[in-house]
């Protein structure tokens, strides 16, 4: 199966990787502004938008599919879920990503006995459950709470919002198959093999992805930028566009 991408520019080439429930429409803005000097593939993942679903649903699977797309090094810009493929791409073919950034992500989603900065299993437990008497509505919901805390709130729900169904609806085995990826993802034994050029993005209101999963994966990596953006909750590059394309432009120039 291929994997549904729109391309935006020329130059090095950098591929985005949406979160949960989403799809690459929502990097549209930081695509447009970056235009000048790269070619960004804003890609769909397996059952999200324009792509065809994965049966199962695996990092693996997706990085697999990934690879066949792009057969040629690239960059990696993965937030929330998208950032767990992009990860588990840079740890199964270090040759193929040149760079990887992390925005808003985590190698481990769901609390931890040993691992505090995540969502509670309790959180995910009942989306899982809602989601399947009102899809629709636990979508809202859980664009509510990525944008919640954040200085602009408002603009950053209706902007998620306005690019949810922009490829189409979601799939509902996608949704499910997605959440039990954020449920049982944990790559935390293997980020000391990272050897690349590591950008992490977040904001200090995330309410999904605690400040602390970077604050951790900054301290494994020694040589990572860690860049936090202060008012932002879990979508920093759409509230702090700006400063995010400035930071993520940089980043890359310097590779």
């Amino acid at each position: 199966m291929n994997l549904y991408s729109e391309v935006v520019g020329h130059g090095p080439d950098v591929v985005f990787l949406h979160g949960w429930a989403m799809n690459g429409a929502i990097w549209r803005g930081t695509a447009r502004q970056l235009a000048g000097d790269y070619c960004c593939h804003l890609v769909d993942l397996p059952g999200h938008g324009g792509s065809a679903p994965l049966n199962p649903l695996t990092l693996e699977g997706c990085v697999a599919l990934l690879d066949q797309a792009f057969p040629w090094p690239v960059h990696v810009v993965g937030w929330s879920l998208g950032g767990a493929v992009a990860l588990q791409w840079a740890l199964s073919r270090p040759e193929k990503v040149r760079s990887l950034t992390l925005t808003a992500s985590s190698p481990c989603f769901a609390q931890r006995p040993d691992w505090a900065p995540a969502m509670p299993l309790t959180t995910m437990r009942q989306f899982a459950e809602n989601l399947e008497h009102d899809w629709r509505g636990t979508l809202k919901r859980f664009i509510s709470l990525q944008a919640m805390g954040d200085a602009d709130a408002r603009a950053v729900a209706r902007e998620l919002t306005d690019e949810l169904f922009s490829h189409g609806e979601p799939r509902m085995d996608a949704l499910r198959a997605g959440l039990e990826l954020l449920r049982t993802t944990d790559l935390r034994v293997r980020v000391h093999e990272l050897d690349l050029p590591l950008l992490l993005q977040y904001g200090d209101r995330d309410m999904l992805t605690p400040l602390g999963a970077g604050t951790w994966l900054a301290a494994q990596q020694r040589g990572a930028e860690f860049v936090v953006h202060r008012g932002a909750a879990h979508a920093p590059f759409v509230s702090h566009s700006a400063a995010f394309v400035d930071t993520q432009h940089r980043f890359l120039a310097a590779i």
